[in-house]
């Protein structure tokens, strides 16, 4: 059974994606406002993006600005 789940707090403005029900033992930063939770193995469990609404811009907006260059 698939555990994924998004859930986004508007207030906070903060997206959390969650990809097992497994309790969180560590995290580890692997960005700036982006931080990996990782369970008792190392494993990778979910994702908090801190600021997203401006993540999600930024990346979309670079993403669209790298294929109008290649196709100019």
């Amino acid at each position: 059974m698939n555990k994924t789940k998004m859930v986004y707090f508007e207030k906070e403005d903060i997206l959390h994606l969650t990809i097992t029900d497994e309790a969180e033992a560590d995290s580890l930063e692997i960005s700036p406002n982006i931080t990996a939770e990782l369970n008792e193995f190392g494993e990778l469990i979910g994702i908090e993006i801190i600021q997203a609404s401006s993540f999600i811009r930024d990346t979309i907006l670079e993403s669209a600005q790298i294929k109008l260059l290649k196709q100019g």
